[in-house]
């Protein structure tokens, strides 16, 4: 049978800039195997303006750890020989590669250009407040690390359409660049009247060339390093109608196994719903929508309504194209999209995520073994491991929720006959100790179930017609289920493709 499929997010943004992290991850690969982890999500492997810069700055997309250019052959992270034989390394453990693209924008230009701009209001992009006027900004990339390597393609003002540092004046702004066919792209979210520019040098996807220099590029990507899938970063900002061609393109290619979640930041429904249908439904999209539910939950402990806390999520809605987490390197402390969800309800949340029918859930990195930085956060790898086994090895089968309560809500799955000893009940709550009466099956009469988590220690016996009162200790999370025999996930297959067939 199919085990469950989760995801880690192989990186947070404090990682030091030691270039030693693909052979972290090489290393790694077994244990994260026999955890229960089967697809990793690692950062931007291309050069990006340093090699202290978490690769978001990103500068040569066909460097990937090879050149040297911005003061560095290797990336953050590492070579490009490390990156390949790390991705390797986690094709012989089970485990399938999803790589990070940065797409939006260019940063760490090689010259400066002059070219006629737009001023905009950037509270609302839409609105001009200059005539055209003349500027120098760093648009020009030719990469004499590289050369023409790989690809011959050199990046002009031609190729962009805004930036937002005046180098003439020396001044910060959001600038549009003028011209025929320039403005800003319609399709893209709606946010500041049109959110296409975010940062740096923003990449104009009207140009034809572009179009096809980054399709190319992507085709490339994956023959270089064969790995499995793409995250794909901040597309509300990237014209939806190349996102739908970019991924038709990449899975022609690569064939319909490969995997691509997109970062769509953004907790609106019907914005999910609308982009989704844009693109065809090719990719998924990571559920935000629930990401802040979680971080509100947090926030108010016993004054959230815990049987409200799918209401109005992608994994609610779309299912199956919803992957679920509960922090990343953006909501982590101090980061762009800060909202962390509390330590108190960390592991709590994690359940919501990994031990639910729906949703493909990722483990983030800085939760798993801890944020580095200015504030260091411990990392919860103990509860984390308890909740991973219990997804491995227990979460199957029919799912009935008993949400009818705003402080301590439950729900069983029923397990499959497959897996020996799988089946479990779980109850949260964010307010006093509580318990739930839940039907597992008569066909558990009699067994002795344990609370995996260890908050109960007292065991419980299944009645006669399959009903118990599972309990819970205020403010916690119980995973109750038959006692684990020492399982390790060790029998996954792939990684999901289509989550609807591994729940």
């Amino acid at each position: 049978m199919k085990r469950n499929h989760t995801m880690m997010q192989f990186f947070e943004w404090h990682l030091a800039a030691d270039g030693n992290h693909w052979k972290r991850l090489a290393e790694m690969a077994p244990e994260l195997k026999a955890k229960g982890i089967d697809s990793v999500w690692v950062p931007p492997v291309t050069k990006a303006v340093s090699a202290d810069d978490t690769g978001y700055g990103v500068y040569d997309l066909y460097d990937l750890g090879e050149f040297d250019q911005k003061g560095t052959v290797r990336t953050k992270y590492g070579t490009k020989q490390e990156l390949v034989e790390a991705i390797a390394e986690c094709q012989k453990s089970g485990i399938v590669v999803y790589v990070d693209l940065v797409m939006n924008h260019k940063a760490g230009a090689d010259e400066k250009e002059g070219f006629k701009v737009i001023e905009v209001d950037p509270h609302d992009r839409t609105k001009e407040i200059s005539e055209p006027f003349e500027i120098e900004g760093w648009t020009k990339f030719t990469f004499p690390g590289r050369g023409e390597q790989y690809s011959s393609f050199k990046w002009t003002s031609e190729h962009f359409n805004g930036t937002d540092f005046d180098a003439k004046e020396e001044r910060t702004g959001v600038f549009r660049i003028a011209g025929e066919n320039k403005t800003w792209n319609e399709n893209v979210d709606a946010e500041f009247g049109n959110y296409d520019y975010l940062m740096f040098a923003n990449i104009d996807y009207n140009h034809p060339d572009v179009r096809r220099e980054m399709i190319e590029w992507g085709k490339w990507l994956i023959d270089t390093l064969q790995c499995g899938g793409f995250r794909l970063d901040a597309i509300k900002h990237i014209n939806h109608e190349f996102i739908k061609e970019f991924a038709a393109e990449m899975i022609r290619k690569r064939g319909q196994d490969f995997y691509i979640v997109g970062e769509f930041w953004n907790s609106s429904l019907d914005a999910c719903r609308t982009f989704l249908d844009t693109v065809d439904y090719q990719i998924d999209l990571f559920d935000v929508s629930l990401h802040y539910k979680l971080h509100e939950a947090s926030l108010a402990g016993r004054n959230f309504d815990l049987s409200k806390i799918f209401d109005d999520t992608l994994v609610q809605t779309h299912p199956t194209h919803a992957v679920t987490f509960v922090d990343n390197h953006d909501s982590q402390p101090h980061e762009a999209l800060e909202s962390w969800v509390g330590d108190w309800f960390k592991p709590s949340a994690y359940a919501l995520t990994l031990l639910r029918r729906d949703g493909y859930p990722v483990v983030f990195y800085g939760d798993y073994y801890g944020i580095g930085g200015p504030e260091p956060v411990e990392g919860k790898k103990e509860i984390l491991d308890i909740l991973l086994s219990a997804r491995c090895n227990k979460a199957y089968g029919e799912q009935e929720d008993y949400f009818d309560h705003a402080n301590t809500i439950g729900w069983v799955r029923r397990g499959v006959e497959e897996l020996q000893g799988s089946g479990c009940a779980v109850v949260i709550s964010n307010g006093d100790d509580g318990e739930k009466r839940m039907l597992v099956g008569e066909h558990r009469s009699g067994e002795v179930w344990v609370d995996l988590t260890h908050s109960c220690e007292e065991s419980i016996t299944i009645e006669a017609d399959g009903w118990a009162t599972f309990h819970v200790c205020g403010g916690g999370v119980s995973v109750w289920a038959l006692p684990e025999q020492n399982e390790h996930c060790t029998t996954h297959t792939g990684a999901g493709t289509d989550t609807a067939d591994v729940k």
